[in-house]
């Protein structure tokens, strides 16, 4: 069977959340968007690209820091409006350095920062 992102369901701007977790451990690295465009790349090039909404332009995962990540598998959950990859990181997922993006806990007693 073979895959037609127009199934996709992307919002109004044409973007799709992408969720990247680490294809070995399954923790969550981070979320951000992808139109028709840098999800094409994405496959045929196996190094994630998503589409920057501040910059309005595509960015290659790593492209400048290094820290890229590698498509490993990629899943459409059952609504077809959000997609889960399991990526090899190499360096930090986010942009303050942190492995994750998902470092601060909050609780009904506030915000606790990780590492």
């Amino acid at each position: 069977m073979s895959f037609d992102p127009k199934t996709l369901k992307y919002n109004d701007a044409g973007l799709i959340p992408a969720i990247a977790q680490d294809h070995a451990t399954g923790e969550v690295l981070m979320m951000a968007w992808m139109n028709e465009q840098s999800l094409m790349e994405t496959l045929r090039t196996n190094q994630v690209t998503y589409w920057s909404r501040s910059r309005q332009e595509f960015w290659a995962k790593g492209a400048t820091s290094g820290h890229v990540q590698t498509l490993r598998e990629l899943r459409v959950d059952c609504d077809r409006d959000c997609l889960l990859m399991q990526v090899e990181q190499i360096g930090a997922a986010c942009h303050t350095g942190r492995r994750s993006c998902f470092y601060t806990t909050v609780t009904p007693d506030g915000e606790k920062i990780g590492s």
